[in-house]
């Protein structure tokens, strides 16, 4: 099997899980999301894109049900011994699959707790699950049971997440190492994601977002590619990514003498960055973090220039998002605790002189304060 933790790591992960769902009085867990899958029992896929459920009972045991192509990747990616098949057919339901699974598994009349909000479980798959359980069970929503276990990390995902942020920092040089007059993001790209999978790295939960000129201000990857001018701007965000473990950076380059705009607002970026880091430790909330964000821009006066969020949590993710809970938003009252890996950025978007300025990188909460574990250097970076 190519498990990437050990036994009494899985162990440890599946004891807490139990807990929790004994407090929440559940006879049994469907997970559907892929994140939930892999903290659990290792197993590895993009499957998750059709219905597969991975089936956890009070007393432990798991059952997996998947699709024929994903059989032997469960067999070698994970410690599951029992995984059913689900054939795939002009007439075929799942959920009819599901069912008979949970008979077999004495589910009948007991309190199941389902996460619902799941990419793997699109909402015609949700209805065909709701319809094929009538009457046969209870179902309550129960999306975040994992998420929230998954987002205090273990020594052994620091490690990871470690592995990730150097990564990270390649990535970086690589793109600056490119970043002049006449440089093609198409090579700039590629040359951060070289520096990835030479690394020992894998594929991101999401496209890296590059954009340049008037792209700069967007937050998103959209499909295209220009050539830098004498005098631009560049936007990049993008992940190290180890075993699915992701920290992040994000930074606005400039390309030839800054704008005046360029200086003043990075200068705000930076400050709201600093601001959040002393927010980032045990006895504060992502609401606090998004707050200190909020007051050093709008002190600035860029009210209108900023977010709604300036970060979340980082871990092991899968397509489409790298983005984990929490978030930092108003009022979130989620509290921070060690062992949280959170990524914080700054972004400024200025559509009226066309001026972007963004700022971010990871962090690692500890027992007083946070960590940050990449991007070491938050000056402006200028070629």
């Amino acid at each position: 099997m190519a498990l990437h933790f050990s036994p009494a790591e899985f162990a440890r992960r599946r004891a807490s899980l139990l807990s929790a769902m004994q407090q929440e009085k559940l006879d049994a867990l469907f997970l559907f999301q892929q994140e939930s899958m892999f903290w659990l029992t290792g197993y590895d896929t993009f499957g998750f894109c059709f219905f597969q459920c991975l089936v956890v009972k009070a007393d432990g045991s798991m059952a997996l049900l998947t699709r024929s192509a994903d059989l032997r990747q469960a067999q070698h990616t994970s410690n599951l011994s029992c995984i059913r098949v689900w054939k795939d057919g002009k007439d075929a339901n799942p959920a009819n699959d599901l069912l008979a699974l949970a008979r077999d598994l004495r589910l009948a009349g007991k309190h199941i707790g389902v996460e619902f909000e799941s990419y793997g479980l699109v909402a015609a798959n949700g209805r065909k699950l709701e319809t094929a359980f009538a009457g046969f069970s209870e179902f309550v929503d129960a999306s975040t049971i994992v998420t929230r276990l998954r987002a205090v990390k273990s020594s052994e995902e620091i490690a990871y997440v470690r592995e990730a942020a150097t990564l990270s920092d390649a990535a970086d040089k690589a793109a600056l190492d490119l970043i002049r007059d006449g440089a093609d993001e198409g090579d700039i790209l590629a040359a951060q994601h070289e520096a990835i999978f030479s690394g020992g790295g894998d594929y991101p939960a999401n496209e890296f977002i590059i954009g340049s000129g008037q792209d700069a201000l967007l937050c998103r990857y959209k499909a295209g590619r220009r050539k830098l001018s004498a005098k631009d701007q560049i936007t990049l965000e993008f992940a190290g990514v180890y075993r699915h473990y992701h920290a992040a950076i994000m930074r606005t380059v400039v390309i030839g003498e800054p704008r005046p705009l360029h200086l003043s607002y990075h200068a705000a970026a930076k400050a709201a960055l600093l601001a959040c880091e002393g927010e980032l430790k045990p006895g504060r909330s992502a609401g606090d973090v998004f707050s200190a964000h909020a007051r050093v821009f709008d002190e600035h006066g860029l009210s209108g220039h900023r977010l709604n969020a300036c970060g979340y949590s980082l871990g092991a993710k899968f397509t489409p998002s790298w983005m984990d809970w929490p978030m930092f938003y108003e009022n979130n009252d989620w509290p921070l605790v060690p062992g949280m890996v959170m990524f914080a950025h700054m972004i400024l978007m200025d559509s009226e002189s066309e001026t972007a300025m963004c700022l971010g990188r990871t962090y690692l909460v500890g027992e007083s304060s946070c960590e940050p574990i990449n991007l070491p250097d938050l000056d402006l970076a200028i070629r």
